[in-house]
């Protein structure tokens, strides 16, 4: 089973709980609105204020803020920020990556297109497309222009 870890889940949740308000917001508070361990809330901020996803502001009205909109936020930014490159094998785009047998290997290299297509895939879905998707459809406000994606279309039912 492909998985991605926690951290990454926590990620996306810090992310879109940072959209829903213009303030600035401390890590703290943000723990207590998504009952996320503070410890883990810094831990996350930190990695994606490294990635360039969220602003620190210092002081007294500090805490964090996003640097840019969820729709321009990729479900494989995320991945690769907290968890770093995605890969489904050690040997990732040719590389050795600490596989014992590569000089070996019948299939070396022949999981870069599978690789590739996984990235693809999680880069075509971005954090406001997982936000918007959460939200149920009689609760929705006038969606933003991310929101019409096709990503996460949903059929009418009555």
């Amino acid at each position: 089973m492909l998985r991605v870890s926690k951290l990454t889940d926590y990620a996306v949740v810090v992310l879109t709980r940072l959209s829903e308000g213009e303030q600035v917001m401390t890590s703290p508070a943000i723990s207590q609105l998504t009952g996320v361990p503070e410890p883990t809330v810094a831990k996350v901020l930190k990695a994606l204020g490294t990635a360039g996803f969220v602003q620190s502001q210092r002081g007294a009205r500090g805490g964090y803020r996003l640097a840019q909109g969820l729709d321009r936020i990729t479900i494989a930014d995320v991945i690769a920020a907290i968890e770093g490159p995605i890969a489904l094998t050690a040997c990732v785009d040719g590389g050795v990556g600490g596989c014992d047998v590569h000089t070996m290997c019948a299939v070396k290299g022949r999981w870069d297109p599978v690789n590739d297509g996984v990235r693809r895939a999680l880069s075509a879905i971005t954090v406001a497309d997982m936000f918007v998707a959460s939200v149920p459809l009689m609760f929705r406000a006038q969606a933003p222009a991310f929101a019409e994606s096709p990503a996460f279309a949903e059929p009418f039912v009555e």
